[in-house]
């Protein structure tokens, strides 16, 4: 059996297993007895944010009862109070733990390898995340190393499981998030619901390291601070400075102090390469991102010819899991055929029938979008009622969508996209269109 469809398998069984005691599993509802004009909506990690909610200045409520999946992990108050230590003013925490990780496994290999050389800390990278003594604190993992000690770092969001072989979480927990008054996410009702299969991580042993210990290690961030997933950012940019922060405070990696060096990939292929060059330039060994997948496809080549390592915190797109990257990629989030069974299983359980699919015509949006459609076929749903309306990601045009999505007469519609979301929703309401309140 193929891995996706293993994958795809384990993710629904564990799914229906534990949405029969939640409460929105009590929400199958007969579409038919839905108000005209009512719709639910759905959202996928892309914009299940509140920032994106505040964009919809118009309709201060028009995204109430919208809900939709990101890959989230329970994050304990200790957590959330040192992400805010580093940033007060954070509104979301979606990647965060993510993007945490992804600095910290990276300094861990590096510590593991002796070396700053990044061929070697990526042969470490997968071992860090398996087998060993288990670890969650970069002072508890660092401290067991420099003791000669073998580690599998648990840390924030690989609980359920190590690394594949391909350089990505073998099993991670999604969240089911809906969006309640002032567009403002509630996280009471947040729900947590495991995906994957632990037993698909690595068995491979790590070699030895044999790097001669010169330092320091210097990690560059490829992070959104403009550009479409803007509003993500801030989340990815604690969870990374808190990391190094931590790592320092533990004794840093060599004997010295990790190096950040700060950058902006502005959701765009153009941005991105610039601020990939200047890295290159300033000798990282290691970079945290792209946020999107559609900028670390543009930006991946010139990564490889530099031969160092890029480590996303949120890039989803399945294709990644069999690409050839000569083992210089990795990624703390899980893969996007993990979240289409997730999106399948909230959807089927609401009694949606007959769905509209908006989505970014790039690698995060084609990707789900078909892999969601496809799990709803194969789940019962006739394929004329599911229309696919992707758009071009840098000039969108909803003028008329509302009209056109209306025309459809759906009982949902699922948006996969970045902030441009909160013009569509706007679209839709000008309409008539209303999201289905809880």
């Amino acid at each position: 059996m193929r891995r996706d469809v293993r994958a795809f398998v384990a993710a629904t069984a564990a799914l229906v297993a534990i949405s029969g005691c939640t409460a929105s599993t009590q929400e199958i509802d007969d579409p038919l007895s839905t108000p005209t004009n009512q719709i639910r909506l759905y959202g996928t990690d892309g914009n299940m944010l509140n920032g994106v909610g505040d964009l919809l200045t118009e309709h201060p409520n028009g995204m109430v009862g919208m809900k939709g999946t990101t890959p989230l992990s329970r994050l304990s108050q200790n957590f959330k109070d040192r992400l805010r230590s580093i940033d007060p003013d954070l509104i979301d925490e979606s990647y965060a733990g993510e993007t945490y990780d992804a600095v910290v496994i990276s300094a861990l290999a590096a510590q593991i390898a002796r070396s700053t050389e990044p061929r070697e800390i990526a042969a470490q990278i997968n071992g860090v995340t398996t087998r060993g003594t288990e670890c969650d604190t970069p002072a508890e993992c660092l401290s067991l190393i420099r003791d000669g000690v073998d580690i599998r770092y648990r840390g924030i969001s690989l609980g359920l499981g190590g690394f594949t072989d391909a350089g990505e979480p073998s099993a991670s927990t999604y969240g089911i998030l809906r969006f309640a008054d002032n567009n403002h996410l509630d996280p009471a009702q947040t729900q947590y619901v495991p995906a994957g299969d632990a037993k698909q991580a690595t068995t491979k042993a790590p070699p030895p390291g044999r790097g001669n210990g010169v330092g320091p290690l210097r990690i560059g961030a490829l992070l959104p601070k403009t550009g479409a997933l803007a509003s993500a950012g801030p989340p990815l940019f604690a969870g990374a400075l808190l990391a190094i922060k931590e790592i320092n405070e533990a004794g840093g990696v060599l004997g010295r102090d990790v190096v950040w060096i700060d950058g902006d990939d502005g959701t765009s292929a153009e941005v991105a390469l610039q601020t990939v060059e200047r890295l290159i330039d300033e000798g990282v060994h290691v970079i945290i991102g792209a946020g999107a997948s559609s900028v670390t496809k543009a930006v991946l080549p010139t990564v490889l010819e530099a031969g160092v390592i890029l480590f996303s915190p949120c890039n989803t797109a399945a294709e990644f899991s069999t690409m050839d990257d000569q083992g210089l990629y990795f990624r703390t989030a899980p893969p996007d055929n993990l979240q289409a069974a997730a999106l399948t299983d909230v959807i089927m359980r609401d009694g949606v029938r007959r769905l509209v699919i908006l989505a970014r015509e790039d690698a995060y949006g084609t990707g789900l979008m078909e892999a969601v459609r496809d799990n709803l076929i194969r789940a019962g749903v006739a394929s004329s009622d599911i229309r696919t309306m992707p758009y071009h990601p840098d000039q969108p045009d909803f003028s008329n969508l509302g009209t056109e999505v209306k025309d459809f007469g759906p009982d949902g519609v699922l948006i996969i996209g970045f902030e441009e979301t909160a013009q569509a929703i706007h679209s839709m309401i000008e309409a008539g269109l209303q999201s289905r309140p809880v």
